[in-house]
């Protein structure tokens, strides 16, 4: 079984940043989502057409065998009467302080897990958390997401959306989905490098027939369908991802109508090498480095990178590496060989590898122990901010861990020094570096921890000179 079910698309990572001023409507014929399953869909699945773009209120269509079996109203007669005349200064609305998205944030639907094995945020929803359709306030969840996204369309990320669980009850009306296509606009498609669709039905075949005359076809290759959990191991790390309860048992259902399970990739235990950089701890690398507390592969990189020509590349830090490339010198890193970049070709992929290596210590630079006093940083006064980091800093952490994270934060304030530049400010940097620096236990970041570790991470590269003796 292949890993993606789209074996003649490359990855996301391969695609330019550029994209194209709008969509074009002239080539939304060039892309059609091809959705496979297990073999004993295959007999049946030959019989069925594409589905034409506004399709007849009563036809007959293939159930999907993995479909979650929730799906049960004539979506088709919805779909062609749904898409009508909206409101357009309603689709863009603004934020102040006075939005409270308490009642919808309570529900968990989304939520934001560090980076992906690309370098990119990652982004999960989740249907089976939408509430019922009696009760929600789809209007301001729209609201909340886009507040949610506007804080990190700004650099590459990937989204996943688990599928599984919607049903009639928490179905959002299709006029919403089409106002939300709508709403989420170039600014949220620009920098949006992977969509992976998890557990789809024939419900999103339908949709993607409907909103197909819109859609372009450089956003149509970035979207990624996925029929089983062990597919996204080599993109994702499965152990950060917050996969509902429900969604793991539909997958292991799935899983048992093979007749033969996949295994997880790296399921069995291996012995690190000698040289392992990436997925060890700090003292392992020590140990095998000659008792150095800086490891090879942060010295590498951020040697590479003091250079003015890539310390004033914009959106250093944001842009994502070709895939292919930032594995192979992963595993160049790991088996203990000397690895030189190009200042013309290789910046943003010494980034990533710096990030990457940072997000698979075995624990985090700011330790797990650290972790709870760093999510109640944020309801301390201002006065006391930066007194309590220099105690967790100075006083509570490790003394490796303080060496190495000191020789990264005195790299980080020259980034910012010519943020005028790269685009790069402490806030910026916060963004992209809270979640690879602070973690819990088991990987998995609820979306309230993200404010105060980014402010953490924010207030420590303000004040590096006032913490870290130079």
């Amino acid at each position: 079984m292949s890993t993606f079910h789209n074996p003649a698309r490359p990855m996301p990572a391969t695609y330019g940043d550029g994209e194209e001023p709008y969509p074009s409507l002239s080539d939304f014929h060039d892309y059609e989502p091809n959705l496979e399953f297990d073999d004993t869909e295959l007999h049946s699945a030959s019989s069925v057409t594409d589905l034409p773009e506004l399709l007849p209120a009563t036809p007959d269509y293939l159930e999907s065998p993995v479909s979650d079996g929730t799906i049960e109203e004539n979506f088709e007669a919805e779909l062609g009467g749904a898409l009508v005349e909206e409101d357009e200064a309603a689709l863009h609305q603004t934020f102040t302080d006075d939005d409270d998205f308490t009642d919808i944030a309570r529900h968990g639907i989304v939520d934001i897990v560090g980076d992906d094995t690309y370098g990119r945020k990652v982004i999960v929803v989740s249907a089976c958390k939408l509430p019922s359709n009696k009760v929600f306030n789809h209007e301001k969840f729209l609201k909340y997401l886009m507040f949610t996204l506007d804080q990190y369309v700004e650099q590459d990320y990937s989204l996943v959306y688990f599928h599984y669980g919607l049903n009639s009850k928490n179905k959002p009306p299709v006029s919403w989905l089409w106002s939300a296509y709508k709403a989420l606009d170039r600014k949220y498609k620009k920098n949006l490098k992977a969509l992976y669709l998890v557990h789809p039905t024939n419900f999103i075949r339908v949709v993607y027939n409907i909103f197909k005359p819109a859609i372009s076809a450089k956003f149509g290759k970035k979207v990624m369908y996925v029929d089983y959990l062990t597919d996204l191991q080599q993109h994702l790390q499965l152990s950060q991802l917050p996969i509902p309860p429900c969604v793991q048992q539909h997958d292991q259902q799935l899983l048992a109508k093979l007749k033969s399970v996949p295994k997880a990739p790296g399921g069995g235990a291996h012995k690190p090498l000698p040289t392992q950089q990436f997925g060890v701890s700090l003292q392992y690398i020590k140990e095998a480095n000659r008792q150095d507390p800086i490891p090879p592969v942060l010295k590498t990189c951020i040697t590479f990178l003091d250079h003015p020509d890539a310390l004033e590349t914009e959106g250093l830090f944001r842009r994502s590496g070709a895939a292919v490339v930032v594995k192979s010198v992963q595993e160049r890193f790991n088996q203990g060989e000397e690895v030189t970049f190009d200042l013309t070709t290789d910046v943003h992929t010494a980034a990533v590898i710096i990030k990457t290596f940072l997000r698979e210590l075995e624990e985090p630079l700011m330790t797990f122990d650290l972790y709870d006093e760093v999510i109640q940083f944020q309801g301390l006064s201002r006065s006391d901010r930066l007194t309590s980091l220099k105690q967790m800093v100075l006083e509570k952490l490790p003394e490796d861990n303080y060496l190495v994270l000191k020789f990264l934060v005195n790299f980080l304030s020259k980034v910012m020094d010519r943020s005028d530049l790269n685009k790069m400010t402490a806030s910026n940097l916060a963004v992209v570096f809270g979640p690879n620096l602070v973690r819990p236990r088991g990987g998995q970041m609820s979306l309230n921890a993200i404010a105060p570790i980014n402010l953490f991470v924010e207030v420590m590269l303000s004040h590096h000179h006032q913490i870290f003796v130079l």
